[in-house]
């Protein structure tokens, strides 16, 4: 659909210009406090016409415009071109509250965590007026500049300067502009039980380079919140813009009325959860076909995630991948997992544990042949983690072909190969890492259209569907009842022996 983005097979492409040439490795400048201490852009940063950036105009303190109008007197948003091939061509994304006539963005960054904001000002612990100093913040790897980055239908959800502000936007900033970053790109040991427990079984080898004796491994990492173009929202669900924002006004209680105000407004920072990628190995790799890439896209259980719940497979699929990018970034390739904070199907974690009551109490318990009917009981629909906004992240990273792709998942498949991303393998959940009260999930999903390999392909049978049960709570809610009950499960996924 979208064809490479590679020039040859060893280099990434980075714009389609021949005066362009493909950026260094991140390179040192000279002030740590105000300017970018790791340079990344290259010669995309330049800018030709720095003279005709706007003077920045600040909003009074005491002064909180409640709505505003397209076309009204005091409202001029900064340029915002989405797609366009520089940082001077395309603006910057203004959300901050210092700005309010000139912010071309609705919402608020950090999403949710606004809201903190707002009390660490109301109750006098962070002045309003501070400004932040991104200089020794800047990116510790290079991802980009690609040219997926500047095809506006290819990223629709992530700003791809959004972790090079104060080198994409340094003139902007220069005259007064509070500019935030949405991405952060960083370096970090990680240490999970599972890797300790691969080294002592023999499963993974310790060479100190990705994975220590001890059982750290190295990665990459880059947090990345969400910034949305409205435009190209609408266009992948296959409505109008003017539906797509109603529809996302009425469903927000009205919390943002310039959705239908303000229609020369294109960019909206929602107040969801962002995600987090992991990488293992060499990240300017990652663009390079010949280098084997392995990649799984995970999206949040807290329950199973980082308390370890038996009911699903997520933190034993999510250490098994662990394992996989690390075994790839020592052969030479590299790893990739990408954290979306889309807890419960993206319908909440309250949504999921209400279910998970239906599941255990309907009548002979949780059953597969039962397991996605429940959600949609409660919820009114099976998933909301609407996978066709997932694969930006990828076009982001540069990601062109996925040698294995960790996941069982159609769904995920179906959204990352539809925008021209090759997999060449997928790797399902090995048998003996699903916990016993998990079969009912696995189960459920292969019949339903989940890839499963060899190892699940009994689980393609109605037969097999109806013999995998899972606990079964009673009407008891005292402790010493409760706690213990529904302590059987029946059947596997991957049919009876």
């Amino acid at each position: 659909v979208y064809g490479s983005v590679l020039i040859d097979p060893t280099r990434p492409k980075a714009l389609n210009s021949a005066r362009h040439k493909p950026p260094c490795s991140p390179q040192m400048a000279n002030s740590p406090e105000d300017g970018p201490v790791t340079r990344v852009l290259g010669e995309y940063a330049g800018y030709v016409n720095p003279d005709l950036i706007p003077d920045a105009a600040l909003t009074e303190a005491s002064c909180v415009p409640l709505t505003t109008h397209d076309g009204a007197y005091g409202p001029e948003p900064v340029l915002m071109n989405w797609g366009a091939k520089t940082p001077e061509q395309r603006g910057p994304v203004l959300a901050t509250s210092r700005h309010m006539n000139q912010r071309n963005a609705i919402g608020a960054h950090s999403g949710g965590y606004s809201i903190y904001r707002a009390l660490a000002v109301v109750s006098n612990k962070l002045d309003d007026a501070y400004m932040p100093k991104f200089g020794l913040t800047t990116p510790v790897a290079r991802i980009g500049p690609f040219a997926t980055w500047h095809d506006p239908k290819r990223i629709v959800t992530i700003d791809p300067y959004g972790h090079a502000i104060s080198e994409g936007f340094g003139p902007w900033l220069d005259r007064g502009y509070d500019i935030r970053p949405t991405i952060a790109i960083t370096k970090a040991h990680i240490e999970l039980p599972e890797c300790r427990e691969a080294l002592n079984s023999g499963r993974l080898k310790a060479d100190e380079a990705v994975l220590t004796k001890e059982g750290q491994s190295f990665v990459t990492k880059a947090a990345i919140e969400p910034v949305w173009y409205l435009p190209g929202i609408a266009e992948r669900f296959g409505v109008t813009e003017d539906e797509l924002r109603q529809s996302i006004f009425k469903e927000t209680n009205s919390m943002y009325p310039e959705l239908l105000t303000r229609k020369d407004l294109k960019l909206f920072l929602p107040p969801i959860g962002g995600m987090t990628v992991y990488i293992w190995g060499d990240p300017e790799k990652i663009p390079d076909e010949s280098v084997e890439l392995t990649v799984r896209v995970h999206d949040e259980c807290n329950g199973s995630d980082v308390f370890g719940s038996d009911i699903c497979t997520c933190r034993p699929y999510l250490t098994h991948a662990i394992e996989e990018c690390i075994k790839t970034a020592q052969n030479g390739g590299t790893g990739i997992c990408v954290y979306f904070r889309k807890e419960g199907r993206a319908l909440g974690e309250v949504t999921k544990y209400l279910v998970y009551n239906m599941r255990k109490r309907q009548e002979g318990g949780d059953r597969a042949t039962e397991y996605f009917n429940c959600t949609k009981e409660v919820a009114g629909v099976t998933d909301t983690r609407f996978q066709v906004l997932m694969p930006d992240v990828l076009h982001w990273l540069g990601v062109t072909k996925i040698h294995r792709f960790i996941s069982m998942s159609d769904m995920k498949h179906d959204a990352i190969t539809a925008t021209g991303i090759k997999i060449m393998e997928r790797v399902e959940i090995p048998p003996e890492m699903v916990p016993k009260d998990a079969h009912v999930e696995i189960a459920a999903k292969v019949f339903a259209g989940y890839h499963g390999g060899e190892a699940y392909e009994k689980a393609k049978d109605q037969t097999t569907l109806e013999q995998v049960k899972g606990r079964e709570y009673s009407s008891a809610t005292q402790y010493e009842k409760s706690v213990l009950e529904g302590g059987g499960a029946e059947g596997k996924a991957q049919g009876s022996p």
